[in-house]
């Protein structure tokens, strides 16, 4: 029996001495973890090529987090045939079995927490409280997945008749292609690793090129673990020329992604096709994005209206596919909520996320820079900027968090995925607009209503189309076993990633039927 699954707990930042310890971790990461090179590891062996991807501190762009060679074409397809041949061992491996690597994969990152979390805040310019609840994360995807497959190891239950008895179990799917983004550059990198993993399938894991530090220190974890070689491969490079040959391979089972809506669909269309010698269909597990909206009812509490929006537009720079980027709010509150959000916004430091008090970090890297400080501009056409505006790139990529205000639904920046700190207000007369501008975009990924009108709860949980519908709370944070996360329409395939079904996608039911 497994002990029950319990969320990792976020670290309390306001006690002096986690303070201290979270400082010590930061020194030890700057002392003693940067500027190391990494290899690619395909069947257990590292391989070390010319050609490298270089992280870099994007709150301090000339400073190298470290670097990882750059696989090929064709070591990309060495990656996926040592993982076909791992596949043939590990996929009749004891589902407790590959479960225990994950609990003690689990036990290793939580001994070093803190150290990851530092190197979150230096590989992608996370604040402190971002990068300890993204490890969090990390470490609850291997515990719940871990149990959920002990949980499905002998299938779910059926009938049976008499002289027959059946089953309906699980198997294992073949070679797994996980394709990670950099924004939680942690915990769904983890989490898209280990769901395959533990389901008896091998991985070639494709790190996003803007983080691909943690991504290896991750594979060092799972192999120290026991995971066997050729289980789990590490293979960075570039989408255009690994990335598709790992997508198109006739061995490839499944890949999982998340990312862009251009290039989710990009994988979602390659995938279709059946490539010569392949004998199955590719299963592809999206999430692509969102545009997601809080909607503030007239009766909604203006304080806590102000703090969700404000959390939601403007964690993690709104470097999130879960960021409330819009607000569309009753007139009758409108003026003061929006005022609210500008004083709250105001009060908080965009800065050096190395140190405590800062709020806000940059932003990825120079070209997420140039799209948000263009799309500002368009802000500055089509709504009112009420704060921020401003950029400076000279150091790092930092962007002060930008408010525009009276904002039409059908603008660019109110339908448009910015993935920064932009935030823009929208006003309506009525929830049935509320709700209209809510849907109006092609995206369905979380939302949020602050309402104290019970039957506007009760509709908004039918006629609001996202997958992941919060009340009375911000729409970022989804934690894992809490509230499985995937969205509707152009968000991706609604694969609730830290739910009940997840593992599921990643292996084919079989009907056993025995006559006696």
């Amino acid at each position: 029996m497994t002990t029950p699954y319990r969320h990792e707990p976020f670290t309390d930042f306001s006690l002096k001495e986690n303070q201290e310890a979270f400082k010590k971790a930061l020194k030890t990461v700057n002392k003693e973890w940067l500027g190391k090179e990494y290899p690619l590891i395909i069947n257990g062996e590292r391989i070390t090529t010319d050609a490298k991807i270089v992280s870099y501190n994007p709150a301090k762009k000339d400073e190298v987090i470290g670097s990882v060679s750059k696989a090929t074409k064709e070591l990309a397809e060495k990656a996926i045939e040592a993982a076909a041949t791992a596949f043939e061992t590990w996929r009749y491996t004891k589902a407790e079995e590959r479960a225990n690597i994950l609990f003690r994969a689990a036990a290793s990152i939580r001994r070093k927490k803190h150290e990851f979390s530092a190197l979150l805040v230096k590989e992608a310019g996370k604040p402190w409280k971002e990068a300890d609840a993204d490890t969090a994360e990390a470490i609850d995807f291997l515990e719940y997945y871990a149990r959920q497959m002990i949980e499905l190891a002998n299938g779910k239950p059926i009938n049976s008749r008499e002289g027959e008895y059946n089953q309906y179990i699980y198997t294992p799917t073949g070679v797994t292609v996980s394709i990670p983004p950099w924004n939680f550059l942690f915990a769904i990198m983890a989490g898209i690793t280990v769901a395959p993993l533990v389901s008896g399938n091998t991985v070639v894991l494709k790190p996003a090129s803007a983080t691909p530090i943690i991504a290896a220190l991750f594979v060092d974890v799972l192999e120290e673990a026991g995971v066997p070689k050729g289980v789990i491969n590490f293979v960075p490079g570039s989408g255009s020329e690994v990335g598709d040959t790992l997508v198109d391979h006739p061995k490839t089972s499944i890949i999982t992604f998340t990312g862009s809506r251009e290039v989710g669909t990009r994988i979602f269309e390659r995938a279709a096709v059946v490539q010569p010698g392949q004998q199955h269909l590719k299963q592809v597990i999206a999430e692509m994005g969102g545009k997601d909206t809080i909607i503030v009812d007239k009766d909604g509490d203006v304080e806590l209206a102000a703090q969700s929006i404000f959390t939601s537009a403007f964690g993690f720079a709104g470097q999130k596919c879960s960021a409330g980027s819009r607000a569309v709010v009753h007139a009758d509150v409108y003026d003061a909520v929006v005022e609210r959000v500008v004083e709250i916004t105001e009060e908080q430091i965009t800065g050096n996320p190395e140190s405590h008090s800062t709020y806000m970090g940059p932003v990825i890297d120079a070209a997420s820079y140039e799209k948000i400080m263009g799309y500002i501009e368009i802000g500055k056409e089509e709504g009112r900027l009420v704060s921020g505006g401003t950029g400076d790139d000279s150091k790092g990529f930092f962007i002060q968090p930008t408010i525009f205000a009276d904002v039409d639904a059908e603008a660019k920046i109110m339908q448009e995925e910015i993935f920064g700190p932009v935030l823009a207000f929208s006003k309506v007369a009525s929830f049935d607009e509320a709700l209209q501008v809510a849907n109006n975009t092609e995206y369905g990924l979380t939302g949020a209503v602050i309402t104290n009108n019970r039957a506007h709860i009760e509709r908004a949980k039918q006629e609001f189309h996202v997958g992941n519908l919060y009340f009375n709370r911000n729409c970022t944070g989804a934690i894992v076993g809490y509230h499985p996360f995937g969205g509707f329409k152009m968000s991706g395939t609604d694969s609730k990633a830290g739910g009940p079904d997840y593992l599921t996608l990643h292996m084919n039911a079989k009907t056993v039927s025995e006559t006696y």
